[in-house]
């Protein structure tokens, strides 16, 4: 069972995902382990500042690199999350806004005043 991390490392964990580059990263690589040059394709700055919110997401635990060859691959490490996951969980408690009964609601309310 994974538990849930240490308050040092959820604020590594929500400051890597404070990023939009660094959650676009995330999510190309849940498609599968990439290439740093690959991950820093699709983005307009250097290999450097690429590399830059790459080892960030490293710190937070979010991604591993390791050397194949000459390249350096990048993969997603799920657990980081899903340890961050059961920490968002205890949050679960407060319902989520139902928009449609509330708009039913106030249709059925406001539509009897106005007759």
């Amino acid at each position: 069972m994974t538990k849930a991390p240490a308050p040092q490392t959820l604020d590594l964990i929500f400051a890597a995902l404070a990023d939009p580059t660094r959650r676009a990263i995330l999510e190309m690589l849940l498609e599968d382990d990439m290439a740093v040059t690959d991950v820093a394709e699709p983005f307009e700055m250097s290999l450097a500042a690429v590399s830059k919110h790459l080892t960030l997401l490293m710190r937070a635990g979010l991604i591993a690199q390791e050397k194949r060859g000459r390249v350096k691959w990048c993969k997603l490490e799920p657990d980081a999350m899903r340890a961050s996951s059961i920490w968002m969980q205890g949050f679960g408690q407060f319902e989520a806004l139902d928009l449609d009964g509330l708009e039913r609601f106030l249709e059925a309310e406001l539509g009897e005043d106005a007759g």
